[in-house]
């Protein structure tokens, strides 16, 4: 958790935490980092896509990119990714921006998080802003610094 916690506004769709820690690979994993976000206990694992700069500690900014299996609507429930610790595995929470040209929805869980549709049957335009979803996410969630 970020220290004290932000109060300035930025882009919604970008990603603001603390670099917690970055995992270096070894034979069975890939390299990691792992971020930690304000007004959460979120300790998310994510698969750095280019370099990321910091040391622990550091503030960092960026996006979150996942593949979501499907993506359904709810009527009710809360923001979130879980599980809390790890590699995000389900996602939750309102659109706040739809990306026709990369067929990504950005969901506001907490956490922004650019979820891109992967079956067949769906793309990012069947979605609004505003609209409630949950989905499942695939293996391989991916951190962007900067964007």
């Amino acid at each position: 958790m970020i220290e004290p916690s932000p109060t300035t506004k930025i882009d919604p769709r970008l990603a603001r935490g603390k670099l917690i820690e970055i995992v270096e690979a070894t034979a069975t994993k890939p390299r990691q980092v792992r971020l930690g976000f304000p007004n959460t206990r979120y300790q998310i694992s994510l698969l750095p896509e280019g370099e990321v700069t910091g040391e622990p500690g550091d503030r960092i900014v960026g996006t979150i990119h996942a593949q979501a299996t499907r993506l359904d609507r709810l009527n009710a429930g809360g923001r979130f990714i879980d599980p809390v610790l790890g590699r995000p595995r389900r996602v939750q929470g309102r659109v706040v921006a739809v990306k026709a040209e990369t067929n990504e929805v950005i969901v506001s869980a907490g956490v922004p998080v650019h979820l891109q549709p992967t079956d067949k049957r769906q793309k990012a335009t069947d979605f609004r802003e505003g609209d409630f979803v949950t989905c499942g996410v695939l293996d391989g969630a991916v951190f962007r610094q900067g964007e």
